[in-house]
């Protein structure tokens, strides 16, 4: 086995296609169905089930995947942390994050972490919080900003607290509730929302705070994006329910306190044996909460 070979049967794992995945690795198809074959002919068990028309990981392919990734990200960091223990950071760093950072500057942030560290290569994905939980595990990311409900542990993984918020209402300037101080959930369930997927973690929130509150609500409109659901809400069509912090920041909508809406909690989160990129970056995090707090 080499890690060659482990690439080959990650990224086909990952495309479910072994032609995509020979042009992900850039190589021949050939070469690629080679390699994987032969390293199933050594572990004595097949890693996929191929058919004509679709590829997918047997049990034992799942189990070889889950190892493959903490080999993979082994490899990866000993430059790393040789290089740190030389006093240096360098290496990659992989970020994950969701849309609404509330008075987090993930730009800002890693324009700072890369003129501190300039031999760091930093690449940046969004996702859902359960998603990029997902990844951490897999060592596909080294830190994650994440949003959970209040009360939500996160298992297995370091963390830290970086702020928690209420949820407000987003109506449009024009709606007769605009001018409300406050309203309830059971108001808002009234009109027509918009949220995120009903697969993710903040819509399956949502739904537990109107169930909390005794009332059903009606999702007419399912988005994976902040920008999006400001547009449904600003051009009339819908209402929402978003962090506060967040809703400051958005045109075109105004925001109205909700007396028995959720706390949303914002965190950062990292393997317990962090990359020492990863170190670094949420050092730098540490600072500049310390230094807000100091305010």
């Amino acid at each position: 086995m080499n890690l060659r070979q482990i690439e080959f049967v990650l990224a086909v794992a990952e495309e479910s296609s072994f032609t995509r995945a020979a042009s992900r690795c850039h190589t021949v198809q050939s070469a690629l169905s080679h390699q994987v074959a032969r390293l199933e002919d050594e572990l004595g068990t097949p890693l996929f089930e191929r058919t004509s028309r679709r590829v997918r990981l047997t049990l034992a392919g799942e189990a070889f995947v889950r190892q493959a990734h903490a080999a993979l990200e082994a490899t990866r960091r000993i430059p790393e942390e040789v290089a740190a223990a030389a006093g240096q950071v360098r290496g990659q760093l992989a970020i994950g994050t969701i849309s609404a950072l509330g008075s987090i500057d993930i730009v800002a942030l890693i324009e700072q972490f890369h003129a501190r560290h300039p031999q760091v290569e930093i690449r940046l994905t969004q996702s859902g919080s359960e998603e990029l939980l997902v990844r951490l595990r897999q060592r596909r990311l080294d830190v994650a900003l994440i949003g959970l409900w209040q009360g939500e542990k996160i298992e297995g993984m370091a963390h830290l607290r970086i702020a928690q918020e209420r949820l407000v209402a987003l109506l449009p300037p024009e709606h007769p509730l605009a001018s409300r101080r406050r309203l309830t959930l059971e108001r808002l369930a009234t009109l027509p929302l918009v949220d995120y997927p009903q697969d993710s973690s903040a819509r399956r929130q949502t739904d537990k705070a109107f169930a909390a509150a005794g009332v059903a609500h009606q999702i007419h409109f399912e988005v994976n994006h902040l920008n999006l659901i400001a547009q449904f809400v600003s051009r009339g069509l819908a209402a929402s329910l978003v962090p506060e912090s967040v809703a400051t920041k958005l045109d075109g909508v105004v925001h109205v306190a909700v007396q028995d809406a959720p706390n949303r909690v914002l965190y950062v989160v990292w393997p317990k044996l962090a990359s020492p990129p990863a170190s670094a970056f949420v050092a730098l995090l540490r600072e500049q909460l310390d230094f807000s707090n100091s305010k």
